[in-house]
């Protein structure tokens, strides 16, 4: 009986015990900094109660139906054995050195305009005769490629389709390391792929578009750990409010596939290339004038710098947007408009956000004392002005306007490609008795997609060239045209 007592009363008194300790460390009394950080604005519990694969399915319904895929056909060319610095990073497109016969590539690109305006990478459509876009919902289209820019990986194309699902625009200045995003993309042929993952970095220059050519090539990617295989290479990063705020476009991998990290061009980067793209067909870039250089220890302590903030200018252009602006060589700049600059990536993607003959305040410490400059920026060639002039070709040929065929186009007239005469001029076309809504479905045997393809077919032609296609009636018609 005594032994039993004696367990009993043990048992009693550590029950006690643990209730004094459950007690000592609950939400009353527990120390704050275990309960919620000094400046978190959400308890533990809360954020916990924000169940993330709720978030992931709304963001999932809104961005899969704006993101496509898309198929290439590239030109052929010699096989080479040059190394190709994308073969580290990207697995759609230059792991196979190209040889002899047509080469076909697949990547995915973002619906950012209801009017079918796509934003994807450079390297998705680069060297493409031939560039199709499949929907969400299987439809497929020709699209053109309005214009490409290789210092940043970015370009547009457009599909004849109105009433689109598109993705918002969101702010990826606001994106914080550890928030949580989404790639959707088609890796590996796998259309419409959803991934989760979260910011693990941001402003990582990793150095790989200027391994491929690019003087000017702009670095400042988000780093997440969102699986992005080959393929997904033009598809969306997107935040937990279903807002487009990154292309992805790398992978850091030695084997073509995702080992855990993957890079996205920022939204706010991408915005003036898609709008440049949009209104000239190419980047209206403008520079400052100076190299760049981060700061670390041993430079700080070889300049005599008194901290480690800020961008170190180790050269200033002669005649350059800088020089004219007073900015000199050992000047820290801190500060681009206002907004704060710490590493080279983020300096160049402010600067990127302008164009020539943009007034920018330009904040900097000299001798360890700020300074507050103004510098008119001006393009590669030393011009303040910008040209509005388009710069892709106009879409008229041989004295007639020409036009993509859309979708629904194809399907009536019961063909697979083509481009439609929209409008005739005094020209070559209407001599020869070509009528309005003529489709072009072959120039000299080789299909046309595009537009382009009709121009590049014609530039420069001389003596006789074949036109075939079909009437607005369905009618096929051949036209021979004699050029000068």
């Amino acid at each position: 009986m005594k032994k039993i007592l004696s367990v009993l009363g043990i048992a009693v008194l550590g029950g006690l015990v643990a209730l004094a300790v459950n007690r000592m460390f609950s939400e009353d009394n527990a120390p704050q900094s275990l309960i919620q950080h000094e400046n978190a604005k959400f308890t533990l519990a809360e954020k916990l109660s924000d169940a993330p694969d709720v978030t992931f399915v709304s963001v999932a319904d809104v961005s899969t139906p704006a993101v496509v895929h898309i198929k290439t056909t590239m030109k052929s060319s010699p096989r080479t054995q040059q190394y190709n610095p994308f073969e580290e990073f990207f697995g759609d497109r230059g792991f196979q050195m190209p040889d002899a016969g047509p080469k076909q590539a697949t990547g995915s690109g973002v619906i950012i305009k209801k009017n079918g305006y796509i934003v994807t990478n450079n390297h998705v459509v680069e060297n493409a005769v031939k560039v199709e876009v499949v929907l969400n919902d299987k439809r497929a289209y020709i699209a053109e490629v309005l214009g490409t820019d290789p210092e940043t990986d970015l370009a547009l194309l457009k599909i004849e389709e109105e009433n689109l699902m598109y993705l918002n625009m969101g702010n990826s200045d606001e994106l914080k390391v550890g928030e949580w995003v989404v790639a959707v993309g088609n890796p590996f042929n796998l259309t419409s792929t959803v991934t989760a993952g979260i910011v693990s970095a941001k402003g990582r220059n990793i150095n790989l578009l200027r391994q491929k050519g690019g003087a000017y090539a702009i670095e400042n990617f988000i780093q997440t750990d969102a699986a992005v295989n080959p393929g997904n290479s033009g598809g969306a990063l997107v935040n937990t409010s279903g807002e487009l705020i990154g292309i992805n476009t790398a992978i850091a991998s030695q084997t073509g596939s995702y080992s855990g990290y993957s890079f996205a061009i920022p939204i706010n980067l991408a915005k003036k290339v898609i709008s440049d793209l949009k209104d000239y067909g190419e980047v209206k870039r403008a520079i400052l004038g100076v190299r760049i250089q981060d700061i670390n220890q041993e430079l700080a302590d070889e300049k005599g710098l008194e901290g480690l903030n800020g961008v170190y200018i180790p050269m200033v252009n002669e005649g350059g947007s800088a020089d004219k602006a007073g900015i000199k060589e050992g000047d820290v700049i801190t500060k681009i408009d206002d907004v704060a600059v710490d590493k080279s990536s983020e300096l160049q993607e402010q600067i990127s956000k302008y164009h020539p003959g943009d007034e920018v305040k330009i904040t900097l410490l000299r001798n360890g004392k700020q300074k507050e400059l103004t510098a008119t920026l001006l393009s590669k060639d030393g011009k303040k002005e910008i040209s509005t002039e388009i710069v892709r070709d106009e879409k008229e040929v041989l004295g007639a306007e020409i036009e993509n065929l859309s979708r629904d186009e194809r399907l009536e007239l019961k063909v697979k490609n083509g481009v439609k005469v929209s409008k005739l001029g005094n020209g070559a076309m209407k001599q020869k008795g070509i009528p309005a809504g003529f489709v072009i479905v072959q120039i000299d045997k080789i299909p046309m997609y595009t537009t382009q393809d009709v121009e590049k077919a014609l530039k420069d032609k001389t003596g006789a060239v074949l036109i075939e296609g079909v009437t607005s009636d369905g009618v096929e018609e051949a036209y021979a045209i004699r050029l000068d």
